[in-house]
């Protein structure tokens, strides 16, 4: 669904300014979907953040290979996540500065 909603053709549809993507996903695998993004002019300048489990090194090469932003494995404490999520946050809505 989100893949749809994402790559959909809707001009009315606002596209997310920044998108935190877990590998491990239930239907379609997480690098297939970024894959899909990076192939797409609509989303293709779209940052993407991996935020995942993994901390194979095939899953990390693979993903900046494909065109990810950044990796990041999730931490395993709530709260530790949390402040991750919204450190990530800060960083790609605040401090970055995209393109024109």
């Amino acid at each position: 669904e989100a893949l749809e909603f994402l790559l959909g053709e809707s001009p009315t549809v606002s596209l997310p300014k920044v998108i935190l993507l877990d590998l491990k996903l239930p239907k379609v695998d997480g690098l297939e979907v970024l894959r899909r993004l990076r192939e797409s002019d609509r989303t293709k300048a779209i940052p993407v953040v991996v935020l995942t489990s993994s901390q194979e090194e095939p899953d990390i090469a693979a993903s900046y290979r494909l065109g990810a932003n950044s990796y990041i494995v999730k931490p395993v404490d709530f709260e530790a996540f949390v402040r991750a999520v919204a450190d990530v946050g800060l960083y790609w809505l605040l401090l970055n500065e995209r393109p024109p």
